[in-house]
């Protein structure tokens, strides 16, 4: 009889609301999910699962917030045992009819409003050397950093075994991941952003080679949902995902000329893509040195 009743009781806590901070730090790489279920994803039942869709995705995930990063606390509840908060925070739109969640463990409380994460953009030699130095690293969804979140291991390893305790610590970039890792977290985090970011490069009308003349290093090839990087004349850098191939895509360097030629198979250049968010056109942003 009081066997049952702990068990209920705790049953009751581990869902029930706790007392929460009004804001939160990351004192680390803090993944940061669309849900709330950790322990679902990274474990699930049998504790030795990982969360991913056919692609080898764990598509919960958002994006991983750098150290310093400062959370607005929505709410706070118990999930598998942790402390998770809903969060909102400015370096991350929250998606439209979606919510932000954080592991509580990888954050510092606090109950006023800390200090805004310092922001650095590095020089441009700089941003470029990071860019070329991530080729070879795996594409994960929502990844932005190289490294990835070894404290995500003791937390949730289980006997995930292999390359899925691998991709548990969340080591490889996405595309806009790839910009944002490269420039230490100046640049907006999603492509849904980036179409928009810097300034406009006037290429509506132009084929192959009148683009490839006005482009410079860093200029971004942008659509919703893909960015590629220009490196220079010659080259440019992205991040791919090649669901079915092995390793599942990850961070290339190709032809300028020959990627952009790609592209333009199935995209036409504009100079600004309307709200509609049209799905066969392409924009090139300007944003290194514009104010």
């Amino acid at each position: 009889m009081i066997r049952s009743f702990i068990v209920l009781l705790m049953s009751v806590l581990a869902v029930m609301p706790v007392a929460a901070a009004e804001f939160g730090v990351a004192r680390t790489a803090t993944p940061v999910l669309n849900s709330v279920d950790f322990s679902a994803v990274f474990g699930g039942r049998s504790g030795i699962s990982l969360k991913t869709d056919t692609c080898g995705q764990v598509r919960e995930l958002e994006y991983i917030a750098l150290p310093g990063t400062v959370f607005k606390v929505v709410d706070t509840m118990r999930r598998g045992g942790a402390t998770v908060f809903e969060v909102a925070t400015e370096e991350y739109p929250t998606p439209q009819g979606g919510r932000l969640y954080v592991d509580g463990r990888f954050l510092d409380l606090m109950d006023q409003q800390p200090q805004s994460r310092l922001h650095t953009l590095p020089a441009r030699e700089n941003v470029v050397a990071a860019l070329k130095g991530a080729v070879g690293s795996s594409y994960v969804w929502g990844g932005n950093v190289r490294a990835g979140v070894p404290e995500l291991a003791p937390l949730y390893r289980g006997g995930i075994p292999g390359d899925r305790f691998r991709l548990l610590t969340l080591a490889g970039l996405d595309c806009s991941g790839l910009l944002y890792y490269a420039t230490g977290g100046w640049t907006p985090r999603n492509t849904s952003q980036l179409i928009a970011y810097g300034q406009g490069v006037a290429v509506a009308g132009k084929d192959v080679s009148g683009i490839v003349a006005l482009l410079q290093p860093l200029d971004l090839i942008v659509w919703y949902g893909h960015v590629i990087i220009v490196l220079d004349q010659d080259t440019v850098i992205e991040s791919r995902l090649a669901c079915g191939k092995p390793g599942n895509g990850g961070v290339v360097m190709t032809p300028l000329a020959r990627r952009l030629a790609e592209v333009m198979r199935s995209r036409r250049p504009v100079t600004a893509i309307a709200a509609g968010r049209r799905h066969d056109t392409f924009v090139v942003r300007r944003w290194y040195g514009m104010k």
